[in-house]
């Protein structure tokens, strides 16, 4: 039984080559039978062109495609008259003719007969990338207006809370610097790099190169403005305070105190155009004496109830205006452990850190 399976096996395989080859024979007699066809096309249309320009009548060419030469019994009389010969420039541009017209044959090669089938499915492809095409840019032009109208909402959103923190900012500056004044501004960007102090110019080759750098910055934001259709301004806050008694306005003028009130100042003007439920200040009492410490504290009881505020701290005064303590404790044997305490209300703990004094 295994040597019939192998023999029909054999056989199958043998079957199968003979009719690939017989296939390709096929192929090639329909390609040969093509060819021949076109050959016979184009030998027509050239003996058709050849006996318009030789003028000959309709019973002349009728003879002309059957191969047979014209008789002079045949053509009616008068028709040899007719027949004018060629001269020697005609005959000659005719030769150049026809041999062209073969070289342009021998260059287009074989015929194949798949071409039809090819261009068709050639052309479907290019409809179905067309189409694909189309959802591309209409995809492609919902994201652009979808980008266009959340700018417009964050600048609009925007707008509104630097409106609120510049106004709050205003009122804080009168807390924490009595007598001083502060706002906030919005200001455009430099985007072509500043001179040194004093007015000098940069050096030859940084100059040039950061020419170039700001010429090459200046044309993609410039392409980006025209692709999107609007013009942008890049805007930033410009922070400006005046302490009493100080004519002063930049902020790397004023003492470590001062640039942590202001800081805490902007904070909260922040915090009152956007409140978030809880705060976590880290230190940031750290380098203020006792007056603007107290300031610091009366701005924590004041919003108290607005938002929760977890202040990281080693100031005991600080501690002692808490609702709740945490800290880290070690024992005498060396192990840590975290405590926890709840203050009693500030009515009541006035009396007792009086008892304590």
């Amino acid at each position: 039984m295994t040597a019939q399976l192998r023999a029909c096996a054999a056989e199958e395989a043998q079957i199968q080559t003979e009719l690939r080859a017989a296939s390709e024979q096929v192929t090639a007699a329909e390609v040969a039978a093509q060819r021949l066809r076109d050959q016979a096309s184009e030998a027509k249309l050239e003996l058709d062109g050849l006996i318009e320009r030789l003028g000959l009548p309709a019973a002349g060419r009728a003879r002309a495609r059957a191969g047979a030469a014209p008789s002079a019994a045949a053509d009616p009389p008068g028709e040899e008259a007719q027949v004018a010969p060629l001269d020697e420039a005609q005959a000659q541009a005719l030769r150049t003719r026809l041999e062209r017209l073969a070289r342009r044959r021998e260059q287009l090669g074989p015929v194949n007969p798949l071409a039809q089938e090819e261009y068709a499915g050639a052309v479907a492809h290019v409809e179905e990338l067309e189409s694909r095409r189309g959802d591309l840019e209409a995809a492609l032009r919902e994201l652009r207006a979808l980008i266009r109208e959340t700018d417009r909402q964050i600048e609009r959103t925007f707008e509104e809370t630097f409106a609120a923190a510049a106004r709050n900012f205003s009122e804080l500056v009168q807390d924490v610097f009595p007598g001083g004044s502060g706002s906030l501004r919005l200001v455009s960007e430099q985007r072509a790099p500043r001179p040194v102090l004093g007015g000098a110019p940069l050096p030859g080759d940084q100059a040039q190169r950061a020419g170039a750098e700001a010429a090459e910055a200046a044309a993609e934001a410039e392409a980006e403005r025209e692709e999107l259709g609007e013009e942008e301004d890049l805007l930033g806050v410009e922070i400006e305070i005046t302490p009493l008694g100080k004519a002063t306005k930049r902020l790397s003028l004023l003492s470590g105190g001062e640039k942590s009130m202001t800081a805490l100042a902007f904070l909260f003007a922040v915090f009152l155009a956007r409140p978030c439920p809880f705060y976590i200040l880290d230190e940031v009492e750290a380098a203020l004496d006792d007056l603007n410490l107290d300031r610091f504290l009366a701005l924590l009881r004041r919003y108290a109830d607005r938002a929760q505020f977890i202040v990281i701290t080693h100031q005991k005064r600080t501690m002692e205006a808490a609702d709740w303590l945490y800290g880290v404790s070690m024992g005498g044997d060396g192990v840590s452990k975290v405590l926890s305490r709840r203050l009693p209300p500030a009515p009541e703990r006035a009396p007792a850190m009086a008892e304590v004094a």
